[in-house]
């Protein structure tokens, strides 16, 4: 039998597996299954949003390794994932994070020797840190010869990469997605799994997994714990008729159902993660028996060890709770 290989790390983006989780809701009367991105050689599922951005720029013309300059915003995983791409095609990387990323995603952003920007000031507006990082963004921009920003929140290309995402999820399940549960920031994976859906004419329920506090579906911004999902301003990939169903979740629930799931099925996940497992119980009684449910996890829980699952990170901020997933 001849021996897979890839040529180069960048070519085992996607094809990640989907995993039935058979422990975690036992008397739940559907499947469950989980698209585990942290598979992805950078992650998390945002090294398929940075790709398909970065790859359809240098075939245009629009960037060229050895002159240009990206620039992008982040809070964590899209930042890596841009500057692994960057280190493999030789091209500077100038990256604006904020005071919630992980100390884990900044040591992995200088090992592969981005520039970090941190923005410690929050706008007074929201007291969120997105719209600082942003006018940041521009200032660098502005200034900077041959820059050049990806803008994952309004470009195209962003949702135009998961739509492999939603395939291959179809693809698993021979067509039967019933329930399909996605958090949401930039609204691309979203989108994208929407537009294949569509494409496809597939008979699936999509529900969009916001947090509580977070602008895109209404709500009143206000101060969060947890990176990765939900933003404090709406963002222009945004489609209201992506998404047949919202469910919002609070930073407690994220963090007691990354707890169940490492408990019940040894899947350490990240926070984003944790919020469609969450919605999934809140959710579980509009769910026919015997569906098809598919959560994806954008990305794993060994970026969240110093806060997820740090118990005297969890006891400060929520108090005495682990009887919420224990037993």
């Amino acid at each position: 039998m001849p021996e897979k290989t890839f040529p180069g790390i960048l070519s085992t983006v996607g094809n990640t597996p989907l995993v039935e989780l058979e422990r975690l809701l036992p008397e739940f009367g559907s499947r469950v299954f989980g698209k585990v991105e942290r598979f992805n050689p950078g992650g998390s599922i945002k090294d398929r949003s940075a790709l398909g951005m970065l790859l359809a720029a240098i075939r245009d013309g629009a960037v060229e390794p050895g002159r240009s300059v990206i620039i992008e915003s982040s809070s964590g995983n899209l930042a890596v994932g841009l500057a692994q791409i960057c280190r493999y095609f030789g091209l500077r990387f100038i990256c604006v994070v904020d005071g919630k990323t992980t100390e884990q995603n900044l040591a992995i952003l200088r090992a592969f020797r981005a520039e970090v920007e941190i923005v410690t000031e929050r706008d007074g507006l929201t007291s969120e840190y997105l719209p600082m990082r942003l006018r940041r963004v521009r200032e660098l921009v502005a200034g900077t010869p041959d820059a050049y920003w990806p803008n994952q929140y309004a470009s195209l290309l962003n949702p135009k990469a998961h739509e492999t995402t939603m395939r291959e999820i179809e693809e698993a399940l021979d067509g039967r997605v019933d329930f399909l549960f996605c958090s949401v920031s930039t609204f691309g994976t979203l989108r994208g799994c929407r537009d294949h859906i569509r494409s496809r004419g597939l008979d699936t329920t999509v529900v969009a997994v916001d947090a509580l506090g977070s602008a895109i579906f209404g709500l009143e911004s206000t101060q969060r714990l947890i990176p990765g999902h939900g933003a404090s301003v709406v963002p222009p990939l945004m489609d209201d008729s992506a998404a047949d169903e919202v469910v919002h979740v609070s930073d407690l629930e994220c963090v007691v159902a990354c707890r169940r799931l490492i408990d019940r099925e040894a899947v350490l996940a990240g926070g984003s993660s944790g919020a469609t497992v969450a919605a999934l119980w809140k959710f579980r009684h509009r769910i026919p028996d015997g569906s098809n449910c598919v959560l994806v996890f954008p990305d794993g829980g060994d970026r969240y060890l110093d806060t997820i699952y740090s118990d005297s990170w969890v006891h400060q901020n929520f108090g005495d709770v682990s009887h919420l997933w224990k037993g």
